[in-house]
């Protein structure tokens, strides 16, 4: 899209942005070094300033090939982003003073493989954003993104257990020293497929047979893909032993359905649907065990993680407890960057380093930790109420509530308030396989954002890449249903 004289870009707000967040970055690195050597060395900015040149690299793609995106995505992700690789940095300085062992360099340890995977996850983006200049292109392979979602969830549950299972949940595809998390990249995937799906689709799952309360419930015969997602869910579920993951699938589905049809019966079903099944589900484990025997095992930790019976066993609450005390230490305000014990912590850099950073940030720390990702979350909704064509609207709506529903999963299985999940934090957790499909999803959302806010907005086409022409989207009430406060 070329720029046209006189409308603002937006561009140098987003640099202004990234410099701030670079400058935050960059005073976490002293203070943690400050609580972890007792003095501020002058190489603490390196990390922040390595950062930085990666983030302005991104920056500029985005300056010349869509020039009108959301100035804020940008910033608030890289900002996340390095808070997690000093966050993990802090965690390699801590095990080598306990270890009397030299301090690891720049790009040794956990902290610098999340530098490494930072910039191999910019340049996806980047390409993403090169080569997708329209995103109603991605239409055309709706069913092959699918079809490829489909598999690529699936993969890690028909593989042995040793090849494809961490902590209880079988969500990884391992050989030897290289693992990958292939439902990360599934979720984009599905994002796109369910997205098509639903735009050819939406007038009939409109349709309602009979009026309950006030809410329109649809037709018997129509419930045919909501039941089909929602088998694969509780598959996933069963096979995968993960909730998380089932919960992620089954939700992002439902919830683009309601974005789609205006029907708020169908979020009804989904719940129904859902939350029977896990139940159902939790029974069977009780009294069958086998396939479901994880789930039920998972669920017992979570009703009472406190249980000596719970706390003691192999793959029990110990995690979960730890990860607990960690953010009651915490308090209000934390013990301060580098100044917790967050080691304690089994999985800290993964699964549970929102209890690490809880511990030396506490409540004000991690709350405004998830003001940020709401902001992002928040974007992403203003970018698909903003674009035109249904197709964008449901591909933005829907990647903006996964990341949303994603950092749920995760703060809802560490303070105990659902089950425990084998997900990672966006952009914190230690891993290539998030960090990559989370960069990506943002370089949709930019995509997108482009097209809203830009000049050829105005004139935007309802019409997917390859499609015939539909009527003008009448999906804008849900949207500003789901965003309203």
């Amino acid at each position: 899209m070329s720029r046209i004289p006189g409308m603002k870009t937006r561009r140098n707000a987003e640099l202004g942005l990234l410099a701030f967040a670079m400058v935050l970055v960059a005073i976490y690195g002293a203070t943690v070094e400050a609580n972890q050597f007792g003095e501020i060395r002058m190489t603490f900015w390196v990390p922040a300033a390595l950062l930085s040149i990666l983030f302005l690299g991104l920056h500029v793609v985005v300056r010349y090939t869509a020039p009108y995106a959301d100035p804020v995505l940008i910033p608030a992700v890289a900002l996340i982003n390095g808070l997690g690789v000093g966050f993990l940095r802090r965690l390699d300085l801590a095990r080598a003073i306990a270890a009397k062992q030299p301090e690891p360099g720049i790009f040794a340890g956990t902290g610098g493989r999340q530098l490494a995977w930072t910039l191999g996850a910019l340049i996806l983006a980047a390409i993403l954003l090169l080569v997708v200049r329209d995103h109603k292109v991605v239409s055309r392979y709706a069913y092959t993104l699918g079809l490829v979602g489909i598999v690529l969830v699936m993969i890690p549950a028909v593989l042995p257990s040793s090849l494809s299972e961490v902590n209880g949940a079988k969500l990884w595809i391992r050989l030897g020293a290289f693992s990958i998390q292939p439902g990360e990249f599934a979720k984009l995937a599905l994002v796109s497929f369910f997205a098509y799906y639903l735009v050819r689709k939406r007038e009939v799952l409109s349709l309602a047979s009979r009026r309950v309360l006030g809410i329109d419930f649809p037709r018997g015969r129509d419930l045919g893909p909501v039941v089909t997602v929602w088998l694969l869910s509780l598959l996933v579920l069963v096979f995968e032993k993960d909730l998380g993951t089932a919960l992620l699938y089954f939700g992002l589905f439902v919830v683009t359905l309601y974005v789609a049809t205006e029907r708020a019966s169908w979020l009804i079903i989904g719940l129904v649907l859902f939350f029977g099944g896990v139940y159902v589900a939790y029974l069977l484990g009780a009294s069958v065990g086998g396939p479901f025997a994880n789930f039920y095992d998972r669920a017992q930790v979570w009703l009472d993680p406190f249980a000596t019976a719970n706390y003691d066993r192999v793959g029990g609450s110990y995690q979960l407890v730890q990860g607990l005390l960690a953010m009651g230490t915490g308090g209000l305000f934390g013990s301060g960057p580098g100044a917790g014990s967050p080691g304690f912590v089994p999985e800290v850099r993964t699964d549970f380093i929102f209890a690490g950073l809880g511990e030396e940030l506490g409540l004000f720390g991690l709350s405004a930790l998830l003001i940020v990702y709401l902001l992002i979350v928040e974007r992403g909704l203003r970018a698909a109420l903003a674009v035109r064509d249904s197709f964008g609207k449901l591909v933005a709506g829907g990647l903006a509530f996964t990341l949303g529903l994603q950092v749920f999963v995760i703060l809802g299985g560490i303070t105990g308030l659902i089950p425990l999940t084998g997900q990672t934090t966006p952009f914190l957790s230690a891993g290539g396989s998030s960090l990559m499909a989370n960069w990506l999803l943002i370089a949709m959302l930019l995509r997108i954002s482009n097209a809203a806010r830009g000049p050829a907005a105005a004139g935007a086409s309802d019409r997917p890449a390859g499609g015939p022409k539909k009527a003008p989207t009448q999906l804008h009430g849900a949207m500003t249903e789901v965003i309203k406060p």
